[in-house]
């Protein structure tokens, strides 16, 4: 990842980063795009958008990497931005009127008006923890300070509903629940001010590697036994959920892990609003995956993370139709639900 982008992510909690990432003079078509400030996500959109420009210059996006997803989802929803992270899991909890939308009138309405352009591996739940810290497994957060996810986040939901099916402990309850941002949240682990940061990305992730790189660290993980268990069952019945791991020294020889971690693998993807023309998402569509090398080049881990054998992975709303026109002309095997 670029010096950039890194600094970008030290945003402090509150700061409103918008990043305009305009081409060349002239009369253009201006798209807003909402994102959260963690590592794959920003990099993943951030970049979806300099390409985009790149070969089009008749197009501005404007990149806002403040707020959580549920909101920009709702944004989105109402027309007031264009692009988002959306995730299976959130739009699961959006069409239903569950959770943070339970209040929202006509919110099973409202996600229809949300289409797909592609999904992509958000990446692995890291739970991570200090080396000398003590906490050696998950029954250890007892009475520990915890970071979830920002308050209104779904990663707070999963990631509790996680570590509850295999310890029985309750956020809130057994242990305290920290409530910042992500940009926050990641600064506070650092000045050792939390017990454990839940953060989700693609190893390395650049809040854990910064702190490997002079501290021994260690990540919480399931055991075999823990996913066949009920409570586990049900946590991963929500879609956007897949088992996953990452190796004992993804973070160098300061991780302390003997074998591989494992836990919840996630899945996200960039979503738009169905009232773009067709031919501006067919578009911006081909343009993104006819360049996807240079993604590849900023962010060595998309290779696996985002390519045409995942476009789909987990996916549960329509594709918008410019989208999905591209991808029928590539010849790709689209699953008949999201068309």
């Amino acid at each position: 990842m670029s010096a950039n982008i890194l600094k970008t992510l030290a945003i402090t909690a509150g700061a409103v980063l918008t990043i305009s990432l305009a081409g060349g003079a002239g009369a253009k078509e201006f798209y807003k795009m909402s994102t959260i400030s963690i590592p794959t996500p920003f990099t993943i959109n951030t970049t979806f958008a300099k390409i985009i420009q790149k070969y089009n210059p008749d197009i501005e996006i404007q990149v806002n990497a403040t707020g959580a997803a549920p909101r920009h989802a709702l944004d989105a929803a109402n027309g007031k931005t264009d692009f988002l992270m959306g995730a299976p899991s959130l739009h699961h909890i959006f069409s239903n009127g569950l959770a943070m939308f339970k209040k929202v009138k006509n919110a099973k309405a409202l996600s229809q008006n949300l289409r797909a352009v592609f999904n992509y591996r958000i990446g692995f739940y890291h739970f991570g923890v200090y080396g000398n810290s003590g906490i050696t497994e998950f029954k250890h957060l007892k009475g520990k300070r915890v970071f979830l996810g920002p308050p209104a986040a779904v990663q707070r939901i999963v990631a509790g509903s996680f570590i509850e099916a295999i310890t029985g402990l309750k956020p809130g309850k057994d242990y305290e629940i920290i409530k910042l941002g992500f940009s926050a949240a990641a600064q506070a682990f650092q000045d050792r001010q939390i017990d454990i940061l839940v953060s989700t990305g693609n190893p390395p992730s650049s809040n854990f590697a910064q702190v490997a790189l002079t501290n021994k660290i260690r990540f919480l993980g399931a055991s075999d036994a823990d996913w066949s268990s009920a409570p586990m069952k049900k946590v991963m019945k929500i879609p956007g959920r897949t088992r996953g791991q990452f190796a004992p020294d993804a973070y160098g020889k300061n991780q302390v892990n003997a074998k591989p971690v494992q836990t919840i693998a996630a899945w996200v993807g960039l979503v738009t609003r169905k009232g773009i023309p067709e031919d501006v998402i067919y578009k911006m569509t081909k343009t993104f995956w006819d360049h996807i090398d240079e993604m590849h080049a900023i962010a060595p881990w998309a290779k696996d993370a985002l390519n045409f054998d995942n476009a789909f992975k987990s996916m549960n709303m329509k594709l918008h139709p410019g989208a999905l026109r591209y991808y029928k002309e590539k010849g790709l095997n689209i699953p008949k639900n999201v068309m």
